[in-house]
């Protein structure tokens, strides 16, 4: 990933591209539902930008392009997809890709495609750790197109060097939904330091390069707020007692009958249990949690959340288990 290196060209020019703005670092979350998948613009109005690494196959550098406003048209670094979704992800994910429009191409030379968030560190996040959680899949990866998420941070102040990259290989994820996440210390000298999240893969010779991503979480780790539950046509509550051990119980509530699910998931987005599925009654309903995944197996302590959806969308909320 060669953001190590070539991401300081990208970040210096977006200084001069982006308004000023008061430094701050802000947790965001997306499952892309609300965009108009239809608009060109949809990726962009929410913030994603992209940026493109140009190398020959012996890993020479030649030249970078961008940052530019992530693009939403199917050509270029990413789109949101339909027809991709698991039970977690509804209607819309994210796909990212390599920039096809790049007629190096058919050089055989080494596209590398960023698409990304950036924010800036304040003294507030000094000490917290951050996590960029998300779920995934692989799509059409063909021949030696590679794939990785990633959290850095880049200095300013020493020529916009990148100080601190963690990123997870995504080449070979299975081709089914699962949870991953990268996590990053935030120290006292990275205050007023660049910090991005997001996806990076190379591709050459027009090869498929595809992953996609859905259910984005960038948050301090140990973030406990409840996130909002409203739902129409439906109520989830929050789980009693919270904390619990061992068990807690969850009650919804359907104003029509329908087809629903329950989910447990941890913070990565991993499956952990299902509480409840298939058609409901009209009427409030109940189950109760005791801390076991699906195979009976108990889970370790830590923060979960649950996931009522419907046929109208879903509705998450927080609980905490202790041991």
């Amino acid at each position: 990933m060669h953001t190590r290196a070539t991401a300081v060209v990208a970040t210096a020019l977006l200084v001069w591209l982006l308004p000023t703005a008061a430094l701050a670092i802000t947790a965001y979350s997306q499952d892309f539902e609300s965009l108009d998948q239809g608009s060109t613009s949809a990726l962009a109005n929410d913030g994603w930008l992209v940026y493109g690494n140009v190398e020959l196959p012996d890993g020479t550098y030649l030249y970078g392009y961008g940052p530019f406003a992530a693009p939403n048209d199917g050509a270029a670094f990413c789109q949101i997809a339909l027809g991709e979704s698991g039970p977690e992800q509804g209607e819309q994910v994210l796909v990212v890709f390599s920039d096809y429009n790049n007629q190096d191409h058919g050089n055989g030379y080494l596209i590398e495609s960023i698409v990304y968030q950036e924010q800036t560190i304040d003294a507030g996040a000094v000490g917290e750790t951050w996590r960029f959680a998300f779920q995934a899949k692989r799509g059409n990866l063909e021949g030696q197109s590679t794939a990785s998420a990633f959290i850095k941070t880049i200095d300013p102040g020493n020529n916009y060097a990148t100080s601190n990259l963690v990123d997870l290989d995504m080449t070979t994820i299975p081709q089914t939904w699962g949870g991953y996440q990268v996590t990053l210390a935030i120290t006292e000298d990275l205050v007023g330091q660049l910090i991005q999240f997001g996806f990076d893969c190379t591709a050459t010779d027009y090869q498929g390069s595809a992953v996609f991503y859905d259910n984005l979480l960038f948050e301090p780790a140990g973030n406990v707020d409840v996130p909002d539950a409203g739902l129409a046509g439906a109520e989830l509550g929050q789980n009693f007692p919270n904390p619990f051990n061992p068990s807690t119980r969850i009650e919804f509530s359907l104003e029509q009958a329908g087809s629903v699910s329950l989910r447990v998931h941890d913070l990565a987005g991993r499956h952990v249990a299902t509480l409840a599925s298939g058609e409901h009654a009209a009427g409030p309903h109940a189950v109760v949690w005791s801390g076991r995944t699906d195979g009976g197996r108990p889970v370790a302590s830590g923060l979960y959340r649950y996931t009522l959806r419907t046929a109208e969308g879903s509705a998450t909320r927080n609980m905490l288990l202790t041991k």
